[in-house]
């Protein structure tokens, strides 16, 4: 298959995360690469900010998806209310969709994230854009929440529970390693655009040359451990343990 038909089919999100998309590494795998790789193929557990997370990028950048988000008239989910309409499946709080949008407002109120996010000069910037590249010795995979090829930017929607903590969060949920894949995958400089999900401060994070430094030196070792683990035929995985110096 052509990279052409490849791009094609993990435009579509069921393919994306699917077995399909599954042949290719994403920033997603590098954390459990670094830290647990004989589950790199384990379902990530649902969480409640990963789903506020979903309705937010949704809610901007594809408000015709938001049908596909179950929302539930209940204060918590440990309500009965709450149990009996969601089935066991994790479901937005209609009061969570009411910040999210308040948020989704705020963000868009904003003259420079507004222009960053949409586009200026009646130059519409491209959403939820896919794309594959090789970095060491393997193929990753990478879908853009925002092309704007004006600024030649990759732009990122990000919520956090503590914006002044956000440089910190980069390193532990490996945004670092995002921005240094998707320059590679796009060609362009990467930019984080942060909403605070208590105060609304928006935060606007550029990153600096030893960001997309540390970040390519996780994809390297990322890379490393899975040709060891998944394409080397003499190693047992039963013989791997963790060795270090306290």
């Amino acid at each position: 298959m052509n990279k052409a038909r490849i791009l094609k089919k993990l435009k579509n999100d069921e393919d994306y995360y699917g077995d399909f998309g599954n042949q290719f590494l994403s920033n997603s795998h590098v954390g459990r690469l670094l830290n647990d790789p004989l589950n790199i193929f384990k379902p990530m557990k649902p969480s409640p900010a990963f789903l506020i997370g979903g309705y937010f990028h949704t809610c901007i950048l594809e408000p015709d998806k938001l049908e596909k988000f179950k929302v539930v008239k209940a204060s918590t989910r440990n309500t009965k209310a709450y149990k009996d309409v969601a089935g066991g499946e994790l479901c937005l709080l209609e009061h969570e969709v009411d910040m999210i949008e308040l948020m989704r407002d705020k963000v868009m109120a904003n003259d420079i994230c507004a222009d960053l996010i949409m586009g200026t000069d009646g130059k519409l910037n491209d959403f939820e854009v896919p794309m594959i590249t090789d970095l060491f010795g393997q193929t990753w995979k990478g879908k853009a929440d925002i092309v704007n090829h004006n600024e030649k930017l990759i732009i990122d929607l990000k919520t956090t529970a503590d914006i002044t903590k956000f440089q910190y969060s980069a390193n532990k949920y490996n945004y670092d390693s995002q921005a240094y894949i998707y320059s590679k995958l796009f060609g362009y400089e990467f930019l984080f655009i942060v909403i605070d999900k208590n105060t609304h401060q928006i935060g606007m994070f550029d990153c600096s040359p030893k960001f997309y430094e540390r970040g390519e030196d996780k994809v390297r070792k990322a890379a490393e451990a899975y040709d060891l683990f998944y394409k080397t035929e003499e190693f047992d995985p039963k013989q791997y343990f963790i060795s270090k110096t306290l």
